[in-house]
């Protein structure tokens, strides 16, 4: 009984390098295969734009960053006390210019993560 499974180990190395072949071409015409249709893809698609083409730059020259501080326009307050607003009454939340157009910096002790105000200890 126990040479039988012997023999059957010994006759499965031969199978098991087989199968390891086996498995190597299947992955090898996948991968050609994969190529190949990648291949057909591409030359579906409309081609590169030419250099003649390519976007160009505006008669004025290149577009800046603009940079305005701005603030929100006030919400609209509701007539009575038991009156509140609806969306539509208060339309679009917009925002103007502001008056001071300096841009707030930060300063030692006057902010922190989590708004902790500074690094704790003074």
């Amino acid at each position: 009984m126990h040479t039988t499974h012997e023999q059957l180990a010994a006759a499965g190395s031969a199978a098991g390098a087989i199968a390891i072949v086996v498995c190597g071409v299947l992955i090898t015409a996948a991968l050609v295969g994969a190529v190949r249709l990648g291949i057909r893809v591409r030359r579906r698609e409309s081609p590169t734009p030419r250099r003649e083409e390519q976007p160009t730059l505006p008669p004025t020259g290149p577009v800046r960053e603009e940079r305005a501080m701005r603030e929100p326009n006030e919400v609209p307050r509701a007539s009575g006390d038991g009156d509140r607003l609806t969306p539509h009454q208060l339309g679009n939340v917009s925002s103007r210019p502001s008056s001071d157009q300096t841009r707030p910096r930060w300063h030692p002790g006057s902010s922190g993560s989590f708004g902790s105000g500074g690094g704790g200890t003074k």
